[in-house]
């Protein structure tokens, strides 16, 4: 029995890495689904208004998943490039997660998704919360505005229906989807009844998960109708009394796909025309300097959570309204530092500046950093410790041949990288993740093609099929377990970074991708690596004609 020991011990470390790699993949994935904003049961309070609205009505058209190069070609989207040179237009950048309910929460509430308290993850109709954030819709509401939206049903969930004067929401995505949505919000355009009107256009987001992504033609067939709906809404309005807003929620990788932290999903087109805007091309702006932008123009409170700026250089307002916008710009962030630093018990330190709203951030990016900092050490020790020792077993485990199961680990690893970069063209982002399953089955075959040729080399090197049954399945045991020790490093930085689960501040999302994607390759190397040492004996066996 003595003799069997050490393949015993590799067995039951298996067996453990299979649960413990199940577990804490289901863990992380759960806890990013459930994130709540740290200022979930503490929004600060809404300050007070900015005046009259300055346009008759002020129309949002957000043309889901519009990739800013997209937009800028002037032969896909005529229209939009006509508006963009007659207004003002800017590149717009947002944050990962690049999901359409964090996306249109950002776009809302002013508020970056990790306090928005919008879902970090698309979630389904019935899952969907409402806003607990101020909103420019609840600002609009107090304020005595007439609103309106047609759009997705994802909205009727997000936005507080109260606040919400008239509305139009389809479960469509496709283009008969939005000829419905435009139909039903043209007649608001007419009357200039509704001072805050949003019209949301799917489509191009439809042709990008479901017709070939960007680089199918369909995807700017998608686009040119999306422009065309945009040119009937936009000759509808009387921009010479109503304000117009076009804009992404996010963009879309080649092959189609968004969510993760790709620069390209992260790129959008932000185009201002009509009354009160001052044309010309102006530098990059922010997705957060959306709702406070659109409070400004319509004359409400600055939603509560903003973290933007006000982009006053882009429309026409008096002077007296420039200084009541940065006097409440300085009340509303201070409040936000205050409710933000009870929120995670960290000091926030606002350094005085012209620049309210920087400031501001960079003091409540300093008291995150420390608070991460102080639950980093900690983890990094463990994180070290850990490694280092898995490292170092794996190599007196491994003995003489220790080299040999190195190559054929590092063998595995370029194996995967490039059958998932360059055969599948994924990322390592979550945009290339159709859904749970999906990255499970393509990574777990992905593993399992790597893991053969890596463990065919280790055969070859060791001459394992000259070796007794059991020593062939103590060899190939071994190549499991180093290969897993090596697996261990990504997962473990992971946990350092951003720690075993999401808690109260969103990941690293490149970090914590590669962290979920290995505690998956650990799984399929552990279970797999059962079956190849349960096989591992034959190549002995009939190797010694026995």
């Amino acid at each position: 029995m003595k003799k069997y020991i050490g393949l015993i011990i590799g067995i039951l470390i298996c067996l453990a890495v299979i649960g413990a790699s199940y577990y804490w993949a289901t863990s992380l994935m759960d806890s990013v689904y459930a994130y709540r904003s740290p200022l979930r049961y503490t929004p600060p309070q809404p300050g007070e208004n900015l005046g009259k609205p300055i346009p008759r009505s002020l129309v949002i058209v957000l043309i889901d998943a519009l990739r800013y190069d997209t937009s800028m070609n002037a032969d896909v989207m005529p229209f939009l490039n006509q508006l963009r040179s007659e207004g003002a237009s800017a590149l717009m950048h947002s944050r990962p997660p690049s999901y359409s309910e964090p996306g249109y929460s950002v776009l809302l509430t002013g508020a970056w998704p990790d306090l928005s308290d919008g879902p970090a993850i698309n979630l389904d109709y019935a899952d969907i919360p409402t806003f607990t954030q101020d909103n420019i819709y609840s600002a609009a509401h107090r304020a005595g505005l007439s609103t309106a939206i047609s759009a997705f049903n994802w909205f009727e969930k997000l936005v507080p229906q109260q606040a919400v004067t008239a509305s139009f929401y389809t479960a469509g995505e496709d283009q008969v989807a939005d000829q419905q949505v435009v139909e039903a919000a043209l007649p608001w355009l007419r009357n200039g009844n509704y001072q805050l009107v949003l019209i949301h256009i799917d489509q191009v987001d439809y042709a990008g998960h479901h017709e070939g992504g960007p680089i199918d033609l369909r995807w700017d067939e998608a686009a040119s109708r999306a422009d065309a709906l945009l040119k009937e809404i936009a000759t509808t309005m009387d921009l010479t009394q109503d304000t117009l807003l076009v804009l992404s929620d996010h963009g879309q990788i080649d092959i189609g796909g968004h969510g993760g932290q790709d620069p390209i999903v992260l790129r959008e087109p932000f185009v201002l025309a009509g009354k009160g805007v001052i044309q010309g091309e102006y530098s990059d702006v922010q997705m957060v300097d959306v709702a406070p932008t659109l409070a400004a123009i319509l004359g409400t409170n600055i939603p509560a959570t903003s973290q933007g700026h006000v982009l006053i250089s882009m429309f026409d307002f008096s002077l007296d309204k420039v200084g009541a916008i940065n006097a409440a710009l300085a009340a509303q962030q201070a409040q936000l530092a205050l409710a933000y630093q009870d929120a995670i018990g960290q000091p926030v330190k606002v350094a005085a500046s012209e620049d309210v709203v920087t400031a501001t951030q960079k003091a409540m990016a300093a008291a995150e950093s420390t608070k991460l900092t102080n639950e980093r050490i900690p983890r990094g020790i463990v994180a070290f410790v850990v490694i280092l020792g898995l490292l170092v077993l794996a190599g007196w485990y491994a003995g003489p041949n220790y080299c040999w199961m190195v190559l054929g680990v590092v063998s595995y690893l370029v194996i995967f990288n490039i059958k998932y970069l360059f055969i599948d063209q994924k990322t390592y982002s979550l945009s290339s993740v159709i859904d749970a399953t999906n990255l499970i089955t393509s990574t777990a075959l992905t593993t399992l093609l790597a893991l053969f040729l890596g463990w065919l080399l280790v055969i070859l090197g060791t001459r394992i099929y000259h070796l007794k049954p059991r020593k062939a399945a103590e060899l190939t045991m071994k190549f499991v377990l180093v290969a897993l020790s090596f697996l261990a490093v990504p997962i473990f930085f992971n946990n350092f970074i951003d720690g075993a689960v999401v808690t109260w501040v969103l990941p690293n999302f490149l970090f914590s991708f590669l962290g979920l994607i290995f505690l998956i390759q650990a799984l399929v190397v552990a279970l797999i690596g059962l079956f190849l040492t349960g096989i591992s004996p034959l190549l002995g066996y009939f190797s010694q004609g026995k």
